[in-house]
């Protein structure tokens, strides 16, 4: 296990994004199935209300930083003044760089799925989509193919959690990387309760909404934008009826953060 920091009781592994890749590299070499988390600030409120989502994310194998929110609560918990709090925050517009001194970088779910798909590309590992609304697994896996022709995609399912056949499906596929689109704290739970019994997965990771944005019937935030930490104000726009999510993370998650310090 990697060093971890905690925050709100969720513990977070220090390591880039490249450091990550080589470790889930390493693992595919290995006879072991593991378990990878990407929380955000929105994991963070709903495990203060879910203890089995606490549970869960406590026992995973990896849980990397998937929001500047959780970049700023690293820095904050290690000096937890009020208008340090706020300066932080401030900080998150002009200068990213007071924000990264615990948690070095933000790996968003959607940008590490694209990377693995990169690197397993013309090895012998095999990829199994599974979740999202009708048809948008299938479509994920095509635009993936058209990026990676080498990659080996075994299946792409929108399936049903409780649906009977399912793990069937996935073990027949002989997939060993698995991306499951559910959506928090579902898609963990899922995973935490099934992987035992999922003959050759390796690695199963969640990633929310990310099959909506590789097979681009949602529309992703600019690089620029992601980069500065407004993510969410792209998707609020998109959206609108995601005000309540976007309150819960801009808003709701640093006042807990402060007031719980």
């Amino acid at each position: 296990m990697s060093e971890r920091i905690f925050i709100l009781g969720v513990p977070f592994d220090k390591k880039t994004k490249q450091e990550i890749l080589d470790i889930l590299l390493n693992w595919l070499k290995e006879d072991k199935k593991r378990h990878i988390a990407t929380p955000n600030p929105e994991f963070i409120l709903e495990a203060q209300i879910n203890s089995h989502f606490k549970e869960i994310l406590n026992k995973t194998d990896l849980n990397i930083p998937d929001g500047i929110g959780i970049l700023w609560a690293s820095s904050y918990a290690q000096n937890p003044k009020l208008l340090r709090g706020i300066g932080l925050l401030i900080s998150i517009l002009f200068h990213q760089k007071s924000c990264k001194k615990i948690l070095k970088e933000r790996v968003s779910g959607a940008d590490l799925m694209l990377d693995i798909c990169e690197k397993v590309t013309n090895t012998p590992h095999k990829i199994f989509l599974l979740g999202a609304r009708e048809e948008i697994a299938q479509k994920a896996s095509e635009n993936l193919l058209k990026h990676f022709p080498a990659l080996k995609i075994v299946g792409a399912y929108e399936g049903n959690p409780d649906e009977k056949n399912l793990l069937e499906k996935i073990n027949d596929s002989k997939a060993d990387i698995l991306f499951v689109a559910y959506g928090a704290p579902k898609q963990e739970i899922w995973i935490h309760e099934n992987l035992p019994k999922l003959t050759h997965i390796k690695l199963a990771m969640g990633v929310g909404g990310t099959f909506d944005f590789i097979a681009k019937s949602k529309k992703r935030a600019p690089k620029f934008m992601r980069n500065i930490g407004l993510e969410w104000l792209f998707r609020l726009v998109q959206e609108p009826k995601r005000i309540k999510r976007i309150w819960n993370a801009v808003i709701k998650f640093p006042y807990t953060v402060m007031k719980k310090r």
